[in-house]
């Protein structure tokens, strides 16, 4: 009887939860790889090639700074020279004012070299050092030939300074020392820095292209604005700042569309002041007398 009664009591205990159950915990890690869309295979093989490529990379930096890369480059362009990857020939194009002496003499020095030990980059650098070579295209043709394509400047104006004269392009680069009078039929710009506004003159004619082709010249006057000189012999004075000598320039050139001033009586035209203009002639010649065989007769005129 005792023990049917203990029975029931021993099946109770059994079927009462444990207090003392550990509860799994979830940690951050295994969080993050339930919302990635990748497998835990897929991570593992990813930390492996970093882990790989790390260890290539400084086993690398390690045998650069030991010098072991560099010997190996060294034997490697040995053995390309041997087997006729050198440079025997030099191939220049575009060159028409450029001093092709002085050109080749700057990449001849390339000459024998293995190809491999040619630094294109620093033959490049060094062609783009001189004024007439706006660009330069270095490659080498396998296996003997290192091609040189040169792309020049084209000189737009001579610019004189202090007696000094030399060529330079559109952008005011200097491309070389001339003697006076060797500029041909191109502009000329006076004064120190002039070059520099090269560009902000061109863009300034350009805003009266039917007077642009006339200019023979411009003076840089003060370090603040310019003086045009026009072919039939006029100066014309422009106020300073780049609109307001626009401004000035396109008025003129309605002026000169009406009235015709150029090519007339009138040597200067000053237009600094924005509420008027002010012209001035060429002064008078006065007569001549001229003696010939007891005969006095009178001209005038510019020519005598």
């Amino acid at each position: 009887m005792a023990a049917a009664a203990r029975k029931p009591a021993a099946k109770r205990k059994a079927a009462s939860p444990n207090p003392r159950k550990k509860v799994l915990q979830i940690s951050w890690v295994d969080r993050i790889m339930r919302i990635l869309p990748i497998s835990e295979e897929d991570v593992q093989r990813a930390l492996t090639w970093i882990f790989v490529t790390a260890l290539a990379v400084l086993l690398f930096a390690i045998a650069q700074y030991a010098g072991v890369t560099a010997a190996a480059y060294q034997q490697y362009a040995a053995l390309a020279a041997k087997a006729g990857f050198q440079v025997q020939r030099v191939e220049v194009t575009g060159m028409e004012r450029v001093d092709q002496v002085r050109v080749y003499q700057l990449v001849l020095a390339e000459k024998d070299r293995a190809m491999p030990l040619v630094d294109i980059d620093k033959v490049r650098a060094d062609l783009l050092k001189y004024g007439w070579i706006k660009d330069a295209r270095v490659a080498r043709r396998l296996p003997d030939t290192l091609a040189v394509e040169i792309v020049e400047r084209k000189p737009a104006a001579i610019w004189q300074r202090n007696g000094k004269y030399s060529l330079i392009d559109a952008n005011g680069i200097v491309l070389q020392n001339v003697a006076a009078g060797e500029g041909g039929d191109l502009p000329t710009l006076n004064g120190i820095d002039a070059n520099r506004h090269a560009v902000a003159l061109n863009t300034l004619l350009d805003n009266a292209s039917a007077l642009k082709a006339q200019v023979i010249g411009a003076t840089w006057v003060g370090n603040r604005r310019w003086d045009l000189q026009f072919q039939s012999g006029e100066t014309l004075a422009l106020p300073e700042g780049e609109k307001a000598a626009a401004e000035a320039l396109l008025n003129f050139a309605r002026m000169d569309g009406i009235h015709r001033l150029l090519g007339r009586d009138l040597i200067h035209f000053d237009l600094r002041d924005p509420e008027r203009a002010y012209f001035r002639k060429a002064p008078k010649v006065e007569p001549v007398k001229v003696e010939s065989g007891g005969i006095t007769s009178t001209t005038s005129g510019r020519e005598v």
